[in-house]
């Protein structure tokens, strides 16, 4: 068989190789994406309109979650914010629109304590999606009623389902739902 006959049967199976490990890479990133986002890859392809735009998104989530400190708690300041939590409940009977408040502001405060930046809604949900992102729904949730009872739109019902979405995102990152990444190193 002459150099050229092999190079016309070799270089088109070469290609065809190489354009199927591609492909897979492309499979197995999307595929790592959506497991370590859960919901929110969907939610960020919706956003940007475009899944290659939304893996470099999330992506870049991931980097800059990397680069943060996120860290378990003590049992000590874990069982103080169990308390501060049972306070919160406690004052919805009588100061529904305050407790939602107080909940949006104690939840902020356990993100702090675990390590999250809280400059703004926007960043906090970019950062909570890449370990909380089967959460994140909730949180999501929660702050829209908070932004009704600040300005007393919110009915009692939407106010209790605040407090119960709250609850969810708490009780996750009271416990270390998401896993601290100094746990899984």
């Amino acid at each position: 068989m002459s150099t050229e006959t092999l190079l016309a049967i070799i270089l088109p199976i070469v290609i065809v190789v190489a354009v199927l490990a591609v492909a897979g890479l492309f499979v197995m990133r999307r595929q790592r994406l959506r497991e370590r986002f859960g919901p929110e890859y969907e939610r960020a392809v919706e956003d940007t309109g475009s899944r290659r735009a939304a893996e470099r998104d999330l992506e870049a989530r991931q980097k800059r979650h990397d680069e943060l400190d996120i860290r378990p708690l003590s049992t000590g300041v874990r069982e103080r914010y169990a308390e501060d939590w049972r306070s919160v409940q406690g004052e919805f009977v009588d100061r529904p629109e305050d407790a939602v408040q107080d909940a949006d502001i104690l939840v902020t405060s356990l993100m702090r304590e675990r390590g999250y930046p809280t400059e703004g809604v926007s960043q906090r949900l970019k950062d909570l999606s890449v370990e909380h992102g089967r959460t994140l729904e909730h949180y999501r949730a929660a702050h829209e009623v908070n932004q009704l009872s600040r300005t007393h739109k919110a009915t009692t019902e939407q106010l209790r389902g605040a407090m119960v979405h709250y609850r969810v995102l708490f009780e996750e990152l009271l416990s270390d739902g998401g896993q601290a990444r100094h746990a899984r190193a």
